[in-house]
């Protein structure tokens, strides 16, 4: 018993003799090194500015349902560009301003113009808030397309709390840039960086108005590089958190270059939740650059319809990986249908560059001049072929069309491995669709339906061999593996596009 007592006690003495080593030895660990922002907000902040939009509207034409503290401006902002739900606003009262629109917390300064005052039956309504930064000392200023979407005045407000209106200089929607201008002298103006260098991991600071609250800081990291949201260009991505009202701002290396517009978030409740989208410094500054210069931007097309390339398609055509742009349409008569493009081509490179996804096509192809000519490598039946093509003019909403008919009652059917039941096309309809082989789906089954085949899709192509009749449609599908993905060319209206289907074993 005396023993257990004396290593019970010296056990304690240990623990004891060690507690006043556990406080020191913290201590002498390093602190971890953060990053201070203070200088460069000093450095860069005067250079953003708020920028707010209103529109005139009949006093006679007032809207209602809308909630207290909401206007239309808001919901707009939310829904077009945030996906997402309003944020809930406290009812405004009397000389209390609602966060988002003007006065005090919206960032306008207080100076004339921000009150919904009647003019002659009519009444300036605010229609958007967001941010932008200077570019020049003389005053153009850039922002966001969307946050002066549909204004009929807009307001720039600078850190000082002037206010000015400002003139449309032009606006780019596909690149989400607009450019307007204030008379003023010997602003501010920011440094403009190279989105090229961007590296994942960096620090970067976001500087904007938020829900309307101007001189607002917030800082994070580049979480990726490069990101297809399906948009016109590729963003960066930073966990820098960003809101409605951030459109526009700058994104901020720790050089205090402007590397970004703050453009989109991703939320599912129309406020801020760890991933926020940036438009690339360069690929804005030259938009920008051309709407300084002429109002607009002029951008190269060559007139086809494109979609993604799927592993399966791939694998199925025998490429070597997941890459390129299926083509899905050609426009008669536009300058891919002049070179020789045909609906299921696969384009892989444009003047050398490898095009690795669907949407980096368009880029390549809009930053050409149009006039030029130049050349593009397709993938066709196996093999790659280089096609001289002239750039032409983008037109915008211009889509190819081409004369449809009501599918023909079938002549004749076959039933195959694929589960298809095909006819042929009669000639008159085939010149119509400007078709020169293809069969008509009649009914599906099976493995044709599992993939989403319907009546009235036209085969155009099984694998590498071209369809011309019912029949040999059916000799084709009796020679497939099913072992083996095999790649059909479908028409269903004015798109084309290769449908990897499974041939189900024909042995009973």
């Amino acid at each position: 018993m005396t023993t257990f007592s004396v290593r019970k006690f010296l056990a304690a003495a240990v623990v004891v003799a060690c507690l006043p080593l556990l406080p020191h030895t913290a201590s002498a660990a390093p602190a971890a090194s953060l990053p201070d922002f203070t200088d460069l907000v000093d450095k860069v902040g005067p250079a953003v500015v708020n920028i707010r939009t209103t529109t005139r509207v009949s006093s006679s034409g007032a809207r209602g349902g809308l909630p207290p503290g909401m206007d239309e401006g808001d919901m707009s902002e939310f829904f077009r560009r945030f996906f997402g739900i309003p944020l809930p606003q406290s009812p405004q009262s009397p000389g209390t301003p609602r966060g988002g629109d003007n006065g005090g917390s919206g960032g306008s300064g207080g100076s004339g113009g921000s009150q919904d005052t009647p003019d002659n039956g009519d009444s300036e309504q605010n229609s958007g808030v967001g941010s932008g930064f200077i570019l020049s000392a003389d005053g153009y200023v850039m922002t966001n397309a969307h946050v002066i979407d549909d204004a009929d005045t807009i307001y720039v407000t600078l850190t000082d709390k002037r206010e000015f209106k400002a003139k449309l200089i032009g606006v780019d929607d596909r690149t989400d840039v607009a450019v307007v201008k204030i008379s003023a002298a010997n602003l501010p103006t920011i440094t403009i960086g190279d989105s090229n260098k961007v590296r994942v991991g960096e620090w970067v600071v976001a500087i904007g108005s938020p829900f309307g609250l101007e001189n607002t800081v917030t800082a994070g990291i580049v979480s990726a590089k490069g990101r297809d949201t399906g948009d016109y260009l590729p963003f960066i991505q930073t966990d820098v958190a960003v809101n409605p009202g951030n459109s526009g701002g700058p994104l901020i290396n720790m050089q205090g270059e402007v590397i970004g517009i703050n453009s989109q978030i991703y939320s599912r409740t129309g406020g801020f939740m760890g991933i926020s989208f940036a438009i690339p410094i360069d690929e804005a500054m030259r938009v920008a650059d051309q709407l300084k210069a002429s109002g607009k931007v002029v951008r190269g097309r060559i007139a086809v319809a494109i979609g993604e390339v799927t592993k399966d398609v791939a694998d199925s055509l025998g490429l070597p990986k997941a890459q390129g742009a299926l083509v899905s349409s050609v426009e008669p008569g536009g300058p891919a249908d002049k070179a020789g493009v045909q609906p299921g081509d696969i384009i892989l490179k444009f003047n050398g560059h490898s095009v690795d996804t669907a949407t980096d096509l368009p880029r390549m192809v809009g930053d050409t001049k149009p006039g030029t000519k130049s050349t593009i490598t397709i993938w066709r039946k196996g093999q790659t072929s280089d096609l001289p093509v002239t750039i032409a003019e983008m037109q915008p909403d211009k889509t190819a069309k081409a004369d449809q008919k009501k599918p023909q009652p079938p002549k004749q059917r076959a039933t195959n491995a694929l589960g298809v039941a095909v006819s042929d096309i009669p000639a008159d309809q085939m010149k119509a669709l400007k078709l020169h082989n293809g069969v008509q789906v009649d009914a599906v089954d099976g493995p044709a339906a599992r993939v989403g085949l319907q009546k009235g899709d036209i085969i155009l192509r099984v694998g590498d061999t071209d369809i011309t009749s019912a029949k040999q449609f059916d000799d084709v599908s009796s020679h497939l593996d099913p072992q083996k993905m095999a790649a059909l060319l479908v028409r269903r209206g004015e798109n084309t596009q290769f449908v990897p289907i499974r041939p189900r074993s024909t042995q009973k």
